[in-house]
């Protein structure tokens, strides 16, 4: 793949002319508008830019953090320059994980077109390189040591390219290793001389140790030798012959090899590289729909719509008593209707928080029904009346709307949500809906079931309701309609009856106890708690919490008082069985890390089983005092080494990496553990710890797992660099390569570590 990577470069007309390099303009807002010349280097991995035509230049982006590239029309920014900038010539650069787009505008739509041509092209076959692939990008490395670009290394050069591979390596040593590779004996390396270079660097010398160990020769693993380590090593007690075939096959680089169904050195390493594992949303800050594209497309399946009256006639998006800016609600639905189902196919839930008029609220419905046409589920499935909610394999490729529903109650009384003392202005509250109705007479006997008590009631109509019903509501007498209260400082509005009839299976219901719940819920209303409600409900009824998840959706939403958009542990809503934990997914950290690991498992859907014990509306479970019968286990790891672990702290220019490694635990309050292995010195290239680390967990299967690598600093705070999370369900024993994540949840390879893992049943140091 590299070699047709390197093919194309010479070939491909556009990839020509992007390394010719082209003036274009970089726009960041209406105001921000720089022209900047851009160019694809040699290597086909970079594009770096100048702000002149022969300026000096530095890195843009890599090839390798691009998801994709979308056309001027598809870009909010871009749109709202179309009088300056036409939209034709323009185009984004759409990057993975948390990294801002990059808008382009070029001179003319041709030029557009040949770097959107290209950028695609590269892309894909970037995508398809595997991980081998991408760990022999000699041609990189070489472009980076060989300051003066002749296209040869000497000896200074290689010791400044060990520097940024952040190594230091003992001068006499590194300069043996330049001599067996200068083969031509000219003093420099080039082309293949180098290819060697890079391959003695790289040498694992704990991988061919282990090799070794199964191959009875010590030059390759024969199909018995291979399939018995991955029985005793890697614990793959099923693991067949045909298993071991089909591995040998996939990453075996040698025809030889594939022919003779045997293990080279190069196809184990491939092999033990390989990722092996089975592996809600309020915004702030800039309002913008990029934010829903981002949310859905890393798999989130409910997502907040905070609502309110717009100019026009028309709803906009915003937080309300907050800075945000504000977007159409027409453009919001649109995004939703194009990406829900991007990278899942599993039911998309839009969490409305409406603070319109009746009127907008009209044209909400309007906008739901027309937009998303047969995406949204508008009535039950079997059109009857359920009696539990259908699983998500049911709900496949459907947009569920959640949010208050016009019911009929014995008493036709509806009470405010409860509101925590401090947060009344909380913009995430739920929506209190209020009318006044004044009777001065008694009802006719076909007005007995609309028979309004007194002031601050509301009719509603059954959740399952025929539209006849809701038509009725919709002309109960209201004697002042001045005196209807929408006060937005109060938060209260009436429900349109259009909108209620497209809340189906998520009605939203106020909390007062979980007696209160059993008794007058039912199973398709799902109650609102903020943080602090849920956390103080598990210290003082965790197992009442877990029940009522057990026949209720529960949703937990960050406090209003985080208006840094940071977030809290999800883990612990988790473990009391609640079923949607909303998270800030724009900031990065701790946080995101365990739920982005938590979603993992299951491919990514963005669903996940509860735990039996967690599903069992009789069940015993306390999360903050487990008991048995859950099964506890001990963890054992053993960190052996670490590969190419970049420098990100650019204020350390002269320092390489001291490299340590955390593992954590999260789970139970019990099981919520750290341990870190000692800091290797000035080696952030290839260190090797080779310590073990002990964990006892007596809930795992609400155990998370996650890998830190930080640079030891004496001085100050340890400095971040990689990270990965996983759930104990999703862990395989044996030897594994760690793939590291930056902070944002962007890939760091060729970056990882190397573990050894082993789980056994119950404590260790019990008499079990």
């Amino acid at each position: 793949m590299a070699s047709l990577l390197q093919d194309r470069l010479t070939t491909d007309q556009d990839l020509l002319l992007m390394q010719e390099g082209m003036p274009m303009r970089k726009v960041r807002s209406k105001s921000w508008k720089k022209l900047r010349y851009f160019r694809l280097q040699n290597d086909g991995m970079t594009v770096w830019h100048a702000r002149q035509a022969r300026g000096s230049a530095k890195p843009s982006f890599s090839i390798s953090d691009v998801e994709t590239i979308r056309n001027g029309h598809d870009s909010e920014l871009l749109r709202s320059l179309t009088e300056e900038l036409p939209l034709e010539q323009g185009f984004t650069v759409v990057f993975h994980g948390r990294r801002s787009n990059l808008d382009l505008v070029a001179n003319s739509v041709e030029e557009a077109q040949i770097w959107m041509r290209g950028l695609h092209l590269l892309v894909d076959l970037v995508t398809s390189m595997d991980h081998q692939e991408r760990l022999d990008q000699y041609r990189d490395w070489f472009q980076r040591g060989d300051k003066n670009q002749d296209g040869k290394m000497s000896f200074q050069e290689v010791q400044r390219l060990l520097h940024l591979m952040n190594v230091e390596m003992d001068q006499e040593y590194a300069f043996s290793l330049f001599q067996a590779a200068d083969t031509s004996q000219s003093g420099t390396l080039e082309g293949e001389e180098f290819v060697e270079f890079y391959k003695a660097l790289t040498k694992r010398a704990e991988v061919q140790e282990l090799f070794e160990s199964f191959s009875a020769d010590g030059q390759k693993l024969t199909l018995l030798e291979f399939l018995d380590f991955l029985r005793e090593e890697q614990k793959e007690r099923d693991c067949t012959s045909e298993l071991a075939l089909e591995l040998i096959d996939r990453y075996e680089p040698s025809d030889s090899g594939k022919m003779n169904q045997v293990k080279s050195m190069d196809g184990f390493l491939s092999y033990l590289c390989s990722k092996g594992w089975r592996h809600l949303q309020p915004l702030c800050g800039q309002s913008s729909v990029e934010g829903y594209i981002r949310a859905l497309k890393r798999g989130c399946r409910c997502v907040e719509v905070d609502v309110w009256d717009g100019p026009s006639g028309e709803p906009v998006v915003y937080h309300g008593h907050t800075l945000t800016s504000r977007i159409l609600f027409k453009d919001v639905v649109a995004t939703v209707a194009q990406y829900a189902f991007q990278t899942s196919d599993y039911p998309v839930i839009l969490s409305l928080e409406t603070h319109c008029s009746w009127e907008q609220q009209q044209t909400m419905a309007r906008h739901l029904t027309e937009i998303l046409g047969e995406q949204l589920l508008s009535t039950t499935l079997d059109g009857v009346l359920p009696t539990q909610l259908p699983s998500p394999e049911e709900l496949r490729r459907k947009i569920l709307v959640k949010g208050k529903k016009l019911t009929l109650e014995e008493d036709l009384e509806y009470e405010e949500e409860e509101v925590e003392p401090g947060l009344e202005g909380e913009h995430e509250s739920e929506l209190v809906l209020e009318s006044q109705f004044e009777t001065e007479s008694e009802p006719e006997p076909q007005e007995q079931n609309l028979q309004i008590k007194d002031k601050k009631k509301v009719v509603t109509c059954p959740l399952f309701c025929p539209s006849i019903c809701c038509q009725i509501v919709a002309q109960a007498p209201i004697s002042k309609p001045g005196s209807l209260l929408l006060s937005q400082q109060k938060s209260k509005t009436i429900l349109c009856p259009a909108l209620s009839s497209l809340v189906i299976y998520l009605k939203s219901v106020s909390f007062r106890s979980f007696t209160h719940s059993k008794k007058h819920y039912h199973f398709y209303e799902i109650s609102s708690f903020s943080e602090t409600k849920a956390k103080r409900l598990i210290k003082e009824a965790g197992n009442e919490f877990v029940q009522h998840n057990t026949w209720q959706l529960s949703r937990v939403y960050p406090s209003g008082l985080r208006t840094d958009s940071s977030n809290y542990n999800p883990q612990e809503l988790w473990n009391a069985g609640c079923q949607m934990v909303a998270m800030n997914m724009q900031t990065a950290g701790l946080e995101m890390d365990i739920c982005d690991g938590h979603f993992r498992q299951n491919g990514g859907c963005g669903y996940v089983l509860k735990p039996d014990f967690l599903r069992d509306n009789q069940s015993s479970f306390h999360p903050e005092r487990p008991i048995s019968p859950f099964k506890a286990q001990t963890l054992l790891i053993q960190v052996i080494s670490g590969q190419q672990l970049p420098k990100l702290n650019k204020t350390k220019e002269g320092s390489i990496v001291d490299p340590l490694v955390k593992v954590q635990i999260f789970g139970v309050r019990l099981d919520t553990a750290r341990q870190e292995t000692n800091y290797v010195e000035n080696n952030g290239f290839n260190p090797y710890w080779g310590q073990t680390l002990c964990f006892r967990v007596l809930v795992p299967e609400l155990a998370m797992l996650r890998f830190v690598v930080m640079d030891y600093d004496w001085k100050s705070r340890n400095d971040f660099i990689g990270q990965y999370t996983l759930p104990w369900s999703c862990m395989q024993q044996g030897y594994r390569h760690i793939h590291l994540l930056s902070k944002d949840g962007i890939s760091l390879c060729p970056a990882s570590i190397f573990v050894y893992i082993c789980i056994r049943e119950g404590l260790e140091g019990d008499e079990s």
